[in-house]
């Protein structure tokens, strides 16, 4: 009996990670494809691509099927259920989340956490980005197609102008001076560059897709404050976290660590508040997981991808390069590395111990007329009070503080996530719309790159 119900149980964490993977696959196809210059495109770069990218959110996902297995150990009133009675068996469904998340080699500890530290800045510099900048996108929208159209017709006009009077320098036959030769250069390359736009222009304003996104601008607008709500509230957690370790922890010796909390964090609260409702805790901290990889592909598709003050690849749809697919798949996977440690900040306790209870025995005097005590069981939820024998420490949790000198390194991390996140807010708030075309179009983009866009 006890086996058939581990079996069910398993069957039933691992056919969610099962249903997430198949989204997963289907999602990284659509996504490397939008992105992917059609005349650069190889098969194998491709498949690499989108094995690259599915790699990186499976390795997010893995997150809340730890959570849930552990959880799942035990029923409602704090007692473990039959096939996790058995400690060997609990150490065994501990060690395959283990293998599946880190390999499982101690030696490789070492090495992960290193590039989780990369992870760290990458999370600094395009996750809080990310965060400012997609909602904000949402709700201000995109300049009008027609407005557009006009303003580059102006520019067309003006540009030919400028350039019809420098010829005219030349009628009599006497050469242009170098100075005019640069400028006539230069004003032809904007000439051409503003036809190409225009081009883009008229294929958008006809597009379908257009017009769908102008129907659902109120929706849009509602998304977008709800994505900001989302980043503050984020945001609030952090800080509280953050605030809870540098008042009540030993300092940077122990690597900021606190076992439980001791301000009340409001994401942590949420969470435990939607235990009693299965799975609204599991779908929410799923959520929260695939928020941090959203904001992150939305922060690097903005950004492009930087090598300090380098710029070396721009993200843009339909003529993103393959190294730069790769490179972003690269962050990303790196990006997934940190944002464990992000998530256990923002909700400590549930990441610890999930929604695991257990059972606290009380002698209590009898009120009949028979003397002696009365054993009173009552349920808690876990915590770092809990017996270690009662409850079940997620792998993620054991393996983020294996070394204290990371965890020092990740606490200063999320203050300057924190400073990141509000200095993206500002220019986000003071940059105005975006192009309906934004991406499209460049100055080092040949004709032929049009191509593409013609349906």
């Amino acid at each position: 009996m006890a086996a058939q119900s581990f079996l069910s149980e398993s069957l039933l964490g691992w056919s969610i990670f099962t249903f997430i993977l198949l989204v997963i696959l289907a999602f990284c196809w659509v996504y490397i494809r939008k992105f992917q210059s059609r005349q650069e495109s190889e098969v194998v770069s491709t498949i690499t691509a989108i094995c690259a990218l599915a790699i990186a959110l499976i390795t997010s996902a893995l997150l809340p099927v730890d959570i849930f297995l552990v959880s799942f150990m035990k029923y409602p009133n704090g007692t473990y259920k039959e096939w996790a009675a058995n400690n060997e068996t609990r150490g065994q469904i501990e060690d395959t989340v283990l293998y599946g998340y880190y390999n499982g080699l101690p030696a490789l500890s070492f090495s992960i956490s290193s590039l989780t530290l990369i992870g760290m800045l990458a999370v600094i510099t395009y996750t809080a980005y990310g965060m400012s900048v997609l909602p904000l996108n949402l709700i201000k929208g995109t300049r009008s197609v027609v407005y557009e159209r006009l303003e580059n017709t102006e520019d067309i006009d003006d540009v030919e102008h400028q350039i019809e009077k420098l010829k005219s320098k030349c009628n009599d036959g006497r050469p242009l001076s170098s100075r005019d030769r640069h400028n006539l250069q230069e004003l032809e390359g904007k000439l051409q560059v503003l036809r190409r736009k225009g081009r883009h222009l008229e294929i958008a304003e006809r597009n379908c897709c257009t017009k769908v996104g102008s129907a659902l601008r109120p929706l849009k607008i509602l998304l977008g404050i709800f994505f900001i709500l989302v980043a503050l509230l984020f945001t609030v957690a952090l800080f509280i976290s953050n605030l809870d370790k540098a008042l009540h922890s030993a300092g940077i010796s122990s690597g900021f660590i606190i076992f439980g909390t001791n301000l009340t964090n409001p994401l942590n609260e949420l969470l435990l508040a939607l235990q009693p409702v299965f799975p609204l805790d599991y779908i929410l901290i799923t959520v929260i997981t695939m928020y941090f990889v959203v904001t992150s592909m939305a922060g690097i598709r903005n950004m492009g991808i930087w090598f300090f003050w380098i710029r070396l690849y721009k993200i843009r749809p339909k003529k993103t390069r393959p190294q730069a697919l790769l490179f972003l798949c690269m962050i990303l996977l790196l990006i997934v590395l940190h944002t464990s440690y992000m998530i256990y900040s923002l909700a400590p306790q549930y990441v610890m111990y999930g929604s695991q209870k257990y059972l606290v025995q009380s002698q209590m005097p009898s009120a009949g007329p028979t003397s002696g005590n009365a054993t009173l069981g009552t349920t808690r939820i876990c915590d770092a009070e809990a017996p270690e024998d009662q409850c079940t420490v997620t792998r993620s949790y054991l393996f983020l503080h294996k070394f204290w000198f990371f965890s020092t390194i990740y606490y200063f991390g999320n203050w300057a996530f924190i400073g990141a996140f509000l200095i993206g807010l500002v220019v986000s708030c003071c940059r105005g719309k975006k192009s309906v075309i934004e991406g499209e179009v460049e100055a080092d983009d040949s004709d032929l790159s049009d191509d593409e866009y013609v349906h």
